[in-house]
Parts: structure tokens; C-alpha cells; sequence
């Protein structure tokens, strides 16, 4: 059974429309333990991924995107060049993982972070409740709820 993420980008660094353009990317740079043990361990090609614009005004879901491969060394670790670069990272303790993300759909326009913290059905949900993970699970309705806004052009 697929799993539902939220994914937090930059717009600025990387956009819903930038994935629109290349089609797929490595999700790189995650520098949180707990997110980094997501996806490492947990998401799997075929989840479903509520795409994010975080420090953007206003911050919120843009877009849908899919898992397209599981969890390997986030090459950006061991890239001396990378703002990413960890010396620790090796190719025995790699330390942080990426997935690929595949572009599913961009929203008319961005369900705001408001609109979130707004709706019946998403009180739960982790991004309204201050956390600042980049990659968070979703629940299954969660996630319906944030398509149904997204697609309404909310």
C-alpha cells in the first residue's frame, strides 16, 4: 500500500515548476536524522508526495509528485563541491539518504499554509503543527483533503 508524504522545497532553490520541467529529480541535501531515516527506510516508489514551497510567501502544497526510487546514498555527502558535503559520509556509512521524486501535477495556485490550518480534517496534519521537517508522513485523508483544496485552485 502506497504511503502519502509532504516534501518541503525552497520555490527559490526548487519549485514544482522546475520539477514540471525536468520530470524527475534527486530529492538531495536532507540534513534531518528523522527525515533522513524516511527515506532511507520508509518511502518506497509509488508513494504519493504532496509537493511544498516552504519560505515563500505564502508557504503551502503546490503540487503532487510520486516516489520514483527507493532510498539510496545521497551523493551530494560525499561531493567536496556540495553545500550538502559531510566528510563523515563514506561509502561504508553513506549518513544521508535521497529518493527520486517524479512530477505528478502542479495546483492552479498553492493551497496556503492558512488554508491548512483552516480546514476540518487537518488538525492533525504535522506541517500545520509547527513541524519543520522537510519530508513528513501525510495520512491517507490528509492527503485527499490537500488534493481536493489543490485542485479547486483553493
Amino acid at each position: 500500500m502506497p504511503r502519502n508524504w509532504l516534501m518541503k522545497s525552497e520555490p527559490g532553490v526548487y519549485s514544482i515548476h522546475d520539477l514540471r520541467r525536468d520530470g524527475r529529480t534527486g530529492w538531495e541535501g536532507v540534513r534531518n536524522y528523522q527525515a533522513r531515516n524516511f527515506l532511507r527506510d520508509d518511502a518506497k516508489p509509488g508513494d504519493r508526495v504532496l509537493f511544498y514551497h516552504s519560505n515563500a510567501d505564502p508557504p503551502g502544497v503546490a503540487g503532487l509528485a510520486r516516489i520514483g526510487r527507493a532510498g539510496y546514498p545521497d551523493p551530494t555527502a560525499r561531493d567536496a563541491e556540495s553545500e550538502y558535503f559531510d566528510p563523515k559520509a563514506s561509502d561504508e556509512d553513506p549518513r544521508w539518504f535521497t529518493v527520486d521524486v517524479e512530477f505528478e501535477e502542479a495546483f492552479p495556485a498553492v493551497v496556503p499554509l492558512d488554508t491548512l490550518r483552516a480546514t476540518p480534517g487537518l488538525e492533525k496534519m504535522l506541517v500545520i503543527n509547527k513541524s519543520r521537517l522537510s519530508v513528513q508522513p501525510v495520512t491517507d485523508a490528509e492527503y485527499e483533503i490537500v488534493v481536493r483544496l489543490g485542485r479547486a485552485g483553493a
